[in-house]
């Protein structure tokens, strides 16, 4: 008969975590007496990160002795007492590999039913001082588990735990977290976990995203294998100007071989030595995806949009990394919202392309803001592609006459089924995703491209003041360059980081992340060119062209899509 020998609870709090600001309630400790379970956690319990942890299918979590005696022996140290793995019940019994999903316990005068293994994240990691601990508990099969709170009621250490009923097609916890992170996933045992109705909304999607190719918890960016490796040369075929701060350059290979085809909406980076010291490094949308066309605005300071427009000449070399991005034109039959400002027409516009060479019938929509006809770059172009399409309408705006706002969408009555696509400055994209979604779209549909640095994932981090990316403080590293592409900033790399997360974060350079040992993927980041080390091993490997910034060090000189 299993037992629980303790309820544990704590209230969220600031902590001090490598000079930031965590706030968590991982820190538990045992209740005297007995504490009332309700619907979304116990009395007296609380969560810091909502995303994560707590809810009505996150209400308690339980952690097992067995796995505290596993622990101290794998650390060779004692881990401290009940609580310390930031459990509210800690219980004599229920191993991972025998507890169900779907499974129901009584305790005391509650009933619970099992939802979910942990959730990885740092915080185990940052409540024990042991930062490889959450890949850990899944590499040895010992995460944890989660309850929802089936009937209210009264539990106390010494309560006995009864099982009440057996979830369906008996999928354990330890074998559901391992469906998850873990490689070659059993497909049929996915299914299995799907058709079980006590397993949570977000383990679901993320198992269906599996099914579909896709990733995990983690928005994963698999991809295919890049057409090449690290950065080639091509040979500027073709230099046009297309207005009088717009010019497109047409790149072509140095031999015989045909260049790969691209999807429409990616990106191309290049690598200009001539530019500036350290190397500068800078991505550029195809606006014509079978010409291998990039069209580039020269900026008042740009170091390398000026030295495109100074230098370049045809049958110049330049060094290219393989098309990447995920701004995609997507395959079906909803209309298409093509809405772009400035420069940010160049994705659009090579969409705009592979729907007019496919003659597509879908209703298509052309909305584009410059400042004035004198600004306006491809509007020949573009009108003659729409001219190809049986079903495609324009709408071009000057902002100095008319400015493309919500309002303004709002009265052209778009389908709201439609696909959209938005490029341009970051507070357009922002602005005008809004006013789509406000107007009745799904989220889902309204898709925007940035070249900018990403916005940062940092959960439980408090202190989110945004800093422009910059070399770390004190001394400058020793080891080889790091080059965070988005961010527009080189530095040498210095042993006393353990990871290039840890590098990109001294630099302030924008972060996604979770578990920070290489399990949930959240980190995962473009590697245009260089190799790298890992420690520890992440349990999945990255997709194609990609690393995982959280446990990676630098072999040579890299360069990162951060």
């Amino acid at each position: 008969m299993a037992t629980l020998l303790s309820v544990n609870v704590g209230m969220p709090k600031d902590v001090q975590w490598q000079g930031r600001t965590v706030y968590t309630g991982v820190f538990k400790t045992p209740v005297p007496g007995r504490t009332m379970a309700r619907r979304l956690n116990l009395d007296g319990d609380g969560q810091g990160d909502k995303d994560g942890h707590g809810g009505e299918m996150r209400a308690v979590l339980v952690y097992q002795t067995d796995s505290y005696a596993h622990w101290s022996k794998f650390f060779d140290k004692d881990l401290g007492g009940h609580g310390a793995f930031g459990e509210n019940f800690t219980v004599d019994g229920l191993p991972d590999d025998e507890v169900h999903i779907g499974d129901r316990y009584r305790i005391g005068q509650a009933e619970f039913e099992v939802t979910q293994p942990r959730v990885t994240c740092f915080r185990v990691g940052l409540r024990l001082g042991e930062p490889r601990l959450p890949a850990l508990l899944v590499g040895h099969h010992r995460p944890g588990f989660y309850l929802r709170v089936i009937t209210e009621g009264e539990v106390g250490a010494g309560d006995e735990i009864v099982r009440t009923r057996v979830g369906p097609h008996r999928v354990t916890v330890a074998e559901v977290d391992a469906l998850l992170y873990l490689p070659n996933p059993d497909h049929d045992r996915i299914r299995d976990a799907l058709d079980i109705p006590a397993l949570s909304p977000g383990w679901q999607a993320s198992f269906h995203e599996v099914l579909a190719g896709g990733g995990g918890l983690a928005p994963i960016p698999v991809g295919h294998e890049p057409a090449w490796k690290g950065f080639k040369k091509l040979r500027v075929d073709r230099i046009v100007p297309e207005n009088a701060s717009i010019t497109s350059y047409y790149l072509a290979p140095t031999d015989d071989e045909a260049l790969p085809a691209v999807q429409p909406g990616q990106y191309l980076t290049l690598r200009v030595p001539e530019a500036g010291d350290p190397v500068p490094v800078r991505s550029y949308s195809l606006s014509d995806p079978v010409a291998y066309r990039i069209s580039v605005k020269r900026e008042t300071h740009g170091a390398v949009s000026g030295f495109l427009a100074d230098h370049l000449r045809p049958g110049a070399l330049i060094e290219v990394a393989p098309a990447r991005g995920e701004f995609l034109l997507a395959d079906g039959t909803d209309p298409v919202l093509l809405i772009s400002a400035g420069i940010g027409v160049t994705p659009v516009l090579a969409m705009l392309h592979r729907l007019a060479a496919n003659r597509d019938r879908r209703e298509i929509w052309w909305i584009h803001t410059a400042h004035d006809a004198h600004h306006e770059a491809f509007a020949d172009e573009t009108r003659s592609l729409l001219a190809e399409l049986p079903n495609a309408r324009e709408h071009v705006y000057w902002s100095t006459e008319t400015r493309l706002t919500g309002s303004v969408l709002d009265a052209l009555a778009p389908p709201k089924g439609a696909d959209a696509y938005v490029c341009g400055p970051e507070s357009f994209m922002d602005d005008i995703s809004k006013a789509l979604v406000d107007y009745g779209m799904s989220p889902a549909k309204v898709r925007t491209e940035l070249f900018a640095a990403r916005s940062a994932i940092n959960p439980g981090i408090t202190d989110k003041t945004r800093r422009q990316p910059h070399p770390p403080e004190g001394p400058p590293g020793t080891g080889p360059q790091v080059t965070f592409a988005r961010s527009g900033l080189s530095v040498p790399w210095s042993d006393e980081r353990r990871s290039l997360l840890e590098l990109a974060e001294s630099c302030d350079v924008p972060t996604r992340w979770s578990c920070r040992t290489g399990v949930c993927h959240t980190c995962e980041t473009g590697l245009l060119s260089g190799e790298v080390a890992f420690d520890p091993e992440p349990l999945e490997p990255a997709g194609p062209g990609n690393t995982l910034i959280c446990c990676s060090r630098p072999r040579g000189e890299v360069v990162l899509d951060l």
